[in-house]
């Protein structure tokens, strides 16, 4: 055997001097930090799917006093229909109230309502949403919005349109008022 073979042969083989008890957890050090994040990430995901389809169903069901005529009294406000809305956000209700914005408005058609759009301009205006009852047979639309703030960077970089770490969740229903 050539002196280079020998040589070959005696790095390649195992030395009971080699110690290998700190590699796993170096190892897990290098990965750790990344999979959090991933995992924080993807329950956060999570948090907001669960957030809107908690919103588009409290939304449907709160314009159905709308379109049924039982909003159709003297003490039916803007603030009533707000806490009704509320109150169908199930484990989402407690601060609902101070993140919940909504636009309950007749329109004259479906297909092209020409409405105010409260996130134009880079900030969120509430300056032309409003509130109407509606009549019977009014067409009618009613929107909500629900300001969710943001944990992790990587997706508030992705889901904040407005750039201030909350992603505003929006649910939006369309009917025409029975006649009540």
């Amino acid at each position: 055997m050539s002196a280079a073979a020998r040589l070959l042969h005696r790095l390649s083989r195992p030395r009971p001097d080699r110690r290998r008890e700190g590699s796993s957890a170096v190892e897990f050090a290098m990965l750790a930090l990344p999979f959090f994040f991933m995992m924080m990430c993807i329950i956060e995901i999570a948090f907001v799917f669960v957030l809107d389809s908690v919103l588009e169903n409290a939304t449907i069901e709160s314009g159905r006093l709308l379109r049924t005529g039982q909003a159709d009294t003297s003490d039916f406000s803007d603030t009533r229909f707000r806490d009704e809305l509320c109150s169908r956000m199930s484990i989402f209700e407690a601060d609902c109230d101070d993140r919940i914005t909504i636009d309950v408005r007749v329109i004259p058609q479906f297909s092209s309502p020409n409405l105010p759009d409260p996130m134009s301009g880079g900030t969120f205006s509430t300056g032309g949403l409003g509130y109407d009852n509606g009549n019977p047979g009014s067409l009618m639309l009613v929107r909500a919005w629900y300001r969710h703030r943001l944990f992790t960077p990587f997706l508030e970089q992705g889901l904040s349109r407005l750039g201030d770490g909350y992603a505003y969740l929006s649910a939006t229903t369309a009917f025409k008022n029975e006649p009540y």
